[in-house]
């Protein structure tokens, strides 16, 4: 029976049982990705240029943005070659470094989520609280310890996990590296201490998730009560997809983690996995910030800018073109008088 210390690899889940599903896959998957990229990379330069943007809620955003390309470049880039060249294998140190990655980033997010609500709470229960409580300092402060937070949970999960004997194989049924499906392979006696810092961070997060259910029963109470419709529309249209989204990450990613086996199929373990690992990360730049009439008039000036740069370019070109066309009829022309 293998144990850990002779896997030197591991068997992901397939995507597809044939090649055209699985390039079909890897297209979907790369275009799912690139959107991703698109979307928080333009929210990130946005934030970081625009002097206007320098704000919290900006600056927690722009945040959130580098945690979800973090987050879906440690699953999905694996998948697709995975997919592209009709292979299942990872590494055992690719797996655990996966691994810790994605529990960082995903914990860390789950943590900056949290500060967002508390963000939005003073800023429409107590705005003129505001600038005292939400300066510069407290807001890299709160960053810093979700960042943080992140690194030690992610650093106590990966070692607890992979410290433990691996006796049932080193098949992963899933398309990433997920401990859940990693606690699959351990020994059944042997798997307890990471099945209760397990428990621990799931409660963790619940608690987050509490708190976040509260602060935003607070801002509606507070929003019901403003004379203007308008103002009352727009905090809205701002908190309630917010709270979708937070609720259709921290639910899946509960299900994915407590559930019992005995509903646990392949169907089910994928679909739920990209419902908090994929999904999340590629409509959080729309439901955040693309709605932003801030953010989107910083990134049509960034356009333009770079509109403006590449006809400066063209035109450049084209009169040293013309320059060098002029030039070289020139000295033709003393080449014949000669």
């Amino acid at each position: 029976m293998p144990n850990s210390s002779s896997i030197s690899e591991f068997l992901l889940l397939p995507l597809a049982d044939t090649r055209q599903l699985l390039l079909l896959h890897f297209w979907l998957l790369l275009g799912i990705y690139l959107a991703a990229l698109l979307g928080n990379g333009l929210i990130s330069t946005a934030v970081a240029i625009d002097r206007h943007l320098h704000t919290p809620m900006y600056f927690f955003l722009l945040n959130l943005a580098l945690l979800d390309l973090g987050c879906i470049s440690t699953t999905l880039p694996k998948a697709m070659a995975n997919a592209l060249w009709d292979t299942r294998a990872i590494s055992y140190a690719g797996c655990a470094a996966q691994l810790f990655f994605f529990v960082f980033f995903a914990s860390a997010e789950c943590y900056l989520l949290t500060i967002m609500s508390y963000d939005r709470y003073v800023a429409i229960c107590k705005p003129l609280h505001y600038g005292t409580l939400m300066d510069s300092r407290a807001c890299a402060t709160m960053a810093a310890a979700a960042w943080g937070a992140g690194v030690l949970n992610s650093l106590l999960h990966t070692a607890s996990t992979f410290s433990l004997p691996l006796c049932q194989g080193n098949v992963v049924n899933q398309f990433f590296c997920e401990i859940p499906q990693i606690l699959k392979l351990s020994c059944s006696e042997s798997n307890l201490r990471e099945v209760v810092f397990l428990i621990f961070s799931v409660s963790l997060a619940f608690g987050c998730f509490v708190f976040i259910v509260v602060s935003y029963v607070q801002i509606f109470l507070a929003v019901l009560t403003m004379p203007s419709e308008q103002g009352r529309h727009k905090a809205f249209s701002t908190c309630l997809p917010h709270l979708a989204v937070v609720s259709l990450f921290l639910s899946t990613a509960f299900f994915a983690n407590l559930k019992p086996p005995s509903i646990s199929s392949p169907l089910l373990d994928l679909t739920v996995a990209l419902l908090y690992s994929v999904v999340p990360p590629t409509l959080n730049p729309i439901i955040y910030s693309m709605r932003n009439r801030e953010i989107k008039h910083t990134i049509r000036k960034l356009m333009l800018r770079k509109e403006v740069v590449l006809s400066d370019v063209y035109h450049s070109l084209q009169a040293l073109l013309h320059t060098s066309m002029s030039t070289t009829g020139t000295l033709c022309s003393l080449n014949d008088c000669f």
